[in-house]
């Protein structure tokens, strides 16, 4: 199966988008600091023009705040669990990893929520971003704490 990929930007930093046949594959930060890359092999597309892209443009424009994009998931079961749920977090809102494992019927189960968060693939799309500790604090998000705490402002200055 061939995967695309592509750059998009976002308020937080760029972003690559690789899609498939199949559907969404992938969405993360590009950070050259921590060698964050995309897979090598999947193919470069500059011009790459599918419904991620064109959703995720929407997003950052601040017209479109639910995605419809089909997912392509590789994990444990436990992690698309984490990751479905993930989905259901409403745009400008946030909750908590101890909530979500309460949710999985899991209610110890909070860090194990956290490193499912932690490898979620498609960043943004699945908001792992509206996560946050149960202090209020914002904490762990893969591509820095800095690239949360403005995505969740500018979700926050959209609604307003």
């Amino acid at each position: 199966m061939t995967i695309e990929y592509t750059y998009i930007d976002s308020p937080a930093g760029q972003v690559w988008v690789a899609w498939c046949r199949d559907g969404l594959v992938s969405v993360d930060f590009v950070d050259p600091l921590e060698d964050a890359q995309p897979d090598p092999d999947w193919e470069y597309n500059a011009d790459l023009r599918c419904d991620a892209v064109d959703q995720l443009n929407a997003y950052f424009a601040g017209t479109l705040r639910e995605f419809d994009l089909p997912l392509v998931l590789h994990g444990t079961d436990f992690q698309k669990r984490v990751w479905r749920e993930l989905a259901k977090i409403r745009y400008g809102e946030t909750t908590t990893y101890g909530a979500i494992a309460g949710q999985l019927g899991k209610p110890t189960a909070s860090r194990a929520v956290g490193a499912a968060n932690g490898q979620n693939p498609i960043s943004i799309v699945l908001p792992c971003h509206r996560v946050i500790g149960k202090n209020g604090k914002l904490t762990g998000y893969s591509g820095g704490i800095d690239k949360k705490e403005k995505l969740l402002r500018f979700e926050r200055d959209c609604l307003s």
